[in-house]
């Protein structure tokens, strides 16, 4: 989905200022660099690296995995958290005030090509490769994505033997679609369902973007499939199935660096693709489940565990 375009653009607006705030050091447990600060003995100040985030907990976690993993390798890495929406961060990438973003590959193309048409995670990486302006690049895009999906509940999946959207397909009829009021006439939210798969709900029933509202109703049975954001915490935590997407009505949404080619040398390079390399799906929505957990650990926290765990720290 156009993850940061619509649900999250609105959301993110009316924090910027906060985000903003936060960069410069507030209370945010983040501002003053968090884990990027390299060993003493690290490298020089001309390797540095600045890292920023979106103003929402994933960015964070995935800015202090990337930086945290930079930092191991000797690099001195400041972190800029909750910058805001990618209206506010992407020029800091041209203007040099941040070097280095996670982005991800779907909603990035359609922010610099508007006309973009491409849906499969090859076809969009390698479109985006050639929309980007010359002074910035991504490296290796990750398995790991964030992106609108179907969802249904255990008992659903298990009543109709769905796995898929297209397993749905012949059930749509009988169910009650819940989402955020523009997914009912967005080309890839109902009709693009209706296109590719030949699904058409029951009914269509106005909700939030993959919040409260929409988690709730799928629990209590209000609609029985939903758009919810495919690492969201509430999946693990409800039991909720993801119905994959053989059709790619969602575009690819991979988790991929964005960074200023003038900062990327191959150590660097090297150090981003591995953590590429590692990271998944369903390891992303364990990450959000964490930071989402009783005790809250900080982004910083929860990317240090991470890296451990895959060798990278």
């Amino acid at each position: 989905m156009k993850r940061s375009l619509i649900a999250r653009t609105a959301a993110v607006a009316a924090v910027a200022a906060i985000g903003l705030t936060a960069c410069g050091g507030g209370g945010d447990p983040l501002a003053n660099g968090g884990s990027g600060a390299a060993p003493s003995g690290g490298a020089a100040a001309s390797n540095k690296i600045i890292v920023g985030s979106a103003n929402f907990v994933e960015s964070q976690i995935l800015a202090e995995i990337y930086g945290q993993a930079l930092a191991a390798k000797g690099v001195t890495v400041q972190q800029k958290p909750a910058i805001g929406s990618r209206e506010t961060y992407y020029p800091g990438l041209q203007d040099g005030s941040i070097d280095l973003i996670p982005e991800y590959t779907g909603v990035l193309l359609q922010f610099v090509k508007k006309d973009a048409t491409e849906t499969d995670p090859d076809a969009v990486y390698s479109a985006l490769q050639k929309a980007l302006p010359a002074a910035l690049t991504v490296t290796a895009k990750s398995a790991a994505e964030d992106k609108d999906a179907v969802v249904v509940t255990k008992e659903t999946a298990a009543k109709y033997n769905a796995k898929s959207i297209a397993d749905l397909a012949p059930n749509c009829g009988q169910l009650v679609f819940g989402g955020p009021p523009e997914f009912q006439k967005r080309p890839d939210g109902i009709p693009g369902i209706a296109a590719k798969y030949n699904c058409n709900f029951k009914e269509f029933k106005s909700l939030d973007a993959g919040g409260p509202l929409t988690v709730s109703a799928l629990k209590n049975g209000d609609v029985q499939a939903a758009d919810i954001f495919s690492t969201d915490a509430s999946i693990p935590a409800d039991g909720f199935v993801v119905l994959d997407d053989p059709k790619s009505n969602f575009a690819a949404q991979n988790v991929v660096p964005l960074i200023n080619k003038a900062k990327l040398t191959d150590p660097i390079k090297a150090a981003l693709d591995a953590v590429s390399a590692k990271l998944t799906t369903a390891e992303l929505t364990a990450l959000n489940a964490e930071a989402a957990g009783p005790t809250k650990p900080s982004a910083e926290t929860v990317a240090k565990s991470w890296l451990s765990k895959n060798g990278l720290s």
